[in-house]
């Protein structure tokens, strides 16, 4: 296996061709959008999808001989580890809205934590990447690469809700903590925008999968930030459970109190 750098460098890599194809079938008029039925929940999913995780598993075959864990494969976390953690097309529904909200993400699980991610963009062409044992954190715009920090830069809270699934929860909590910004968007890219600063909470009070969240929770994580459940403890990837989520939060570094409003 390569160092971190190098293969972190390779997850670009591998999350670049993946967009490529879906950025195929995103140009084109046949989306073939069907009904996914998950553990809980329904959600779309298009050949875009399917192109995506083909391209994902094949790539990281070449690289690792790691299990590879796809939103489109297997319901459950292996009894393996390390292993990848992998959602070809985060935000379906933003894909078929062709509102460009739509990421692959892709993370490697070791022990019962994302140590490394790739949250790819292909539609808005920017990358978020993370490395958590170097703390290293930054995006590439247009091939420019940036540093960031979970830290926000607004003097009025900017908290970040879901496009496609803000609920009553959520907004009794938004009510309860004051004075803020709602910042409405898609995918992952919801978390990514608390790693860089642009935001200073996210909480998810739905359903979600591992998948969705092991990237952008090691760019959030290197970047500073926190990706917690309720009850304070960090998201668990450990081997052999469950793959849905329980509620969490994703907090900045110098995030607003949320803990006392959760009643």
């Amino acid at each position: 296996m390569s160092d971190k750098k190098e293969l972190l460098d390779k997850v670009i890599d591998i999350a670049k061709l993946a967009g490529d194809a879906i950025m195929d079938v995103y140009e084109s008029d046949d989306f073939d959008v069907e009904t996914k039925h998950d553990d809980n929940f329904t959600s779309p999913l298009t050949r875009a999808d399917k192109a995506a995780h083909n391209v994902i598993v094949t790539e990281l075959g070449k690289i690792s001989d790691y299990y590879v864990l796809s939103e489109e494969g297997e319901s459950h976390i292996p009894d393996t580890n390390p292993y990848w953690l992998v959602d070809p097309l985060d935000g379906t529904k933003e894909f078929v809205k062709r509102n460009g909200e739509f990421t692959v993400n892709i993370a490697l699980v070791i022990g019962d934590r994302p140590v490394l991610g790739v949250v790819y963009a292909p539609a808005l062409d920017v990358y978020y990447c993370g490395d958590v044992e170097s703390g290293v954190a930054y995006k590439i715009v247009k091939g420019e690469r940036i540093d960031i920090k979970a830290e926000s830069r607004s003097n009025i809270p900017k908290i970040v809700v879901s496009r496609s699934h803000k609920d009553e929860k959520t907004q009794k909590l938004l009510d309860a903590i004051g004075e803020h910004e709602e910042v409405a968007m898609g995918s992952s890219l919801k978390l990514c925008l608390v790693a860089e600063g642009e935001a200073a909470l996210y909480p998810r009070l739905g359903p979600t999968s591992l998948c969705d969240t092991g990237a952008a929770d090691a760019v959030v994580t290197a970047a500073g930030g926190k990706v917690t459940q309720l009850n304070g403890k960090e998201l668990s990837y450990k081997p052999d459970q469950e793959i849905l989520n329980p509620n969490f939060v994703v907090s900045a570094i110098n995030s607003p109190v949320w803990q006392e409003h959760l009643a």
